[in-house]
């Protein structure tokens, strides 16, 4: 008769042969061993503007990206202030860093740069405007009419040296030219910017007119006459001279002035910038939604020095609006990644 040992050593040998390798448990059904992870590091680096498309941060290049979604090897973050990500561990070997289509300012693209993990340095990614051959990148051109200009603020500048701080603190750089001409309708913003835009060469065009319109009596009464056909030929104009359209709805008018119409002429307002959305939309142009945040304060009157003009209070809002429009992606962007190259430019119309 067997002893207790010997029949313990023939279970052990049995639980050998039908492939026993360990005590079973939840986690580890049949004990096998739990896979070892690939061996990683951390990887750091900086989202910058790559002005000439050359792959390398330059020393004039002083813009830097935020908030956009950063990829290296399955890894995923987002860019803080200069532009800066971090990733705790990144599959070593080689990799490469992608900066998110559906997350960059509208108009920017990124191609991507390899690199092998561990780095040992800081890995610069670019992003890419394109651009005219003779545009100066970081320069905005706003354009409009007396509210461009602007009339209603303590120090006559309106929104634009607002939104210059603004766009220097986030980005690092920006310059701010303003074309703004009281009184001006929308076909003459249509007749005007092709000469502006030759003079300033400016990266982008903050356009904003319609205000006006409401003055001609055809706009009134056989809407919407030409605001909608002359901001559209702004937009392609704008790209014809390689820069880059943001386009704003018109604000709304004070409604504390009762012997101006305001509740008619707001209704047209509001009507207008349905068409100026859609219209928008179709020609794949940034919108900077000033109606609307407007709109979403408590109160309309404290926000104006008159009857249509913005107080200190109101061009504040407005430069809030353009700073949204510049910075954030454009609606609809895809998330693959754009290798156009750095002055590539698609003709008015032809961009998808």
């Amino acid at each position: 008769m067997p002893t207790r040992s010997s029949a313990l050593l023939l279970l052990a040998a049995l639980g050998t042969a039908c492939g026993g390798g360990g005590p079973s448990s939840p986690t580890n059904p049949g004990g096998n061993p739990t896979p070892t992870p690939p061996p990683g590091s951390p990887v750091s680096g900086y989202l910058f503007y790559d002005e000439n498309g050359n792959g390398t941060a330059d020393g004039g290049e002083m813009v830097r990206l935020p908030s956009v979604g950063v990829t290296v090897g399955g890894q995923t973050g987002t860019t803080t202030a200069g532009g800066r990500f971090t990733l705790p561990s990144v599959p070593n070997g080689a990799q490469t860093a992608q900066a998110r289509g559906d997350t960059l300012p509208a108009y920017f693209t990124s191609p991507g740069v390899s690199l092998t993990v561990p780095a040992g340095a800081d890995v610069p990614l670019g992003a890419r405007l394109a651009l005219g051959a003779r545009n100066r990148p970081n320069i905005y051109m706003a354009f409009g009419d007396s509210i461009t200009f602007g009339e209603g603020s303590s120090d006559g500048e309106g929104y634009v040296d607002d939104l210059a701080a603004q766009l220097r603190s986030f980005w690092g750089r920006a310059d701010m030219v303003n074309d703004g001409q009281s009184g001006t309708r929308s076909f003459t913003g249509e007749a005007r910017i092709a000469s502006s835009l030759a003079r300033h060469r400016p990266a982008y065009a903050l356009i904003l007119y319609g205000t006006n319109d409401w003055n001609e009596a055809e706009c009134r009464n056989a809407f919407p006459c030409y605001t909608i056909n002359a901001l559209r030929s702004m937009i392609q104009d704008t790209r014809s001279a390689g820069a880059h359209p943001i386009v704003g709805t018109i604000p709304p008018v004070n409604p504390d002035f009762a012997d101006r119409n305001p509740t008619e002429r707001n209704d047209w307002v509001r009507r207008m910038n349905e068409l100026i959305r859609q219209m928008a939309a179709q020609e794949r142009a940034q919108l900077a939604e000033i109606h609307g945040d407007f709109l979403k304060q408590p109160s309309l009157p404290p926000l104006f020095a008159d009857f249509l003009h913005p107080n200190d209070r109101g061009y504040s809002l407005l430069s809030q609006s353009f700073f949204r429009a510049i910075t954030q992606p454009l609606p609809g962007a895809a998330v693959a990644l754009d290798d156009a190259g750095p002055f590539l430019f698609a003709p008015p119309g032809t961009r998808p």
